[in-house]
């Protein structure tokens, strides 16, 4: 499969039969949910080689309901894998998902990141997370995130970047959207310029590689991978 290209929809279909309700009249929102962001959105397979050779652990930072984990898994990547988010209901989603498909050495967390970061030392992901914080809590993530780097770890990213142009507003206007329909608590507060992030990976000390990733959809997102000269 091409990094490029989502999940095929019949392994997407499957994959999301782990958020199916338990009961046939239960809510099938994060199944409906799952299964589209799965069959439409390239990151997955792209995180997942992006991740493939190594074994440092992996921090997911506001992994959601734990799609990552469930695409790893599917992929073959092994690593032991530890999400955290703010949002207890996607939290406590993300555990029945991976009880009922029998994840092995996946663990999940309720975490307040903006109150501090969670131990760790391997490789971290931040999907989609840095729009939501304003510049100071962006630059302290990051920091947070480059100083969990240990030995063989990779710090992934994906973020639509604010070029002024059409793609960065479509991708505004969906992240707000998301945010009224109550999926996501906050608002988008500023989306990262990729010459910024550039500069604060290379002073860290880390080479990094830079691609866009927007397969079939209109947003501005780009994929980032980073790890220690």
């Amino acid at each position: 499969m091409s990094v490029e290209q989502a999940f095929d929809r019949g392994t997407a279909a499957r994959l999301a039969m782990a958020y199916r309700p338990r009961r046939w009249f239960g809510n099938r929102w994060n199944y409906f949910y799952s299964r589209t962001k799965l069959a439409t959105d390239p990151l997955y397979p792209a995180v997942a080689e992006a991740l493939r050779g190594s074994s440092a652990a992996l921090l997911d930072l506001g992994c959601g309901i734990g799609l990552l984990a469930l695409a790893l898994r599917h992929a073959g990547i092994e690593l032991p894998y530890r999400g955290v988010d703010f949002d207890a209901a996607k939290i406590a989603q993300a555990r029945r998902a991976a009880g009922r498909t029998g994840l092995v050495g996946v663990d999940f967390e309720v975490v307040d990141l903006a109150r501090g970061l969670p131990g760790h030392s391997g490789s971290v992901a931040l999907l989609d997370v840095l729009q939501y914080l304003d510049p100071g809590a962006q630059a302290r993530l990051l920091a947070g995130a480059i100083g969990m780097l240990g030995p063989g770890g990779r710090l992934v990213i994906r973020s639509g970047f604010d070029d002024g142009g059409a793609r960065i507003r479509t991708t505004s206007a969906f992240d707000r959207f998301a945010n009224r329909l109550g999926w996501m608590k906050t608002p988008p507060q500023r989306y990262p310029r990729e010459d910024e992030l550039r500069a604060t990976l290379e002073r860290a000390g880390l080479r990094s590689h830079f691609r866009p990733l927007r397969g079939n959809m209109p947003f501005n997102n780009f994929l980032v991978v980073a790890e220690r000269d």
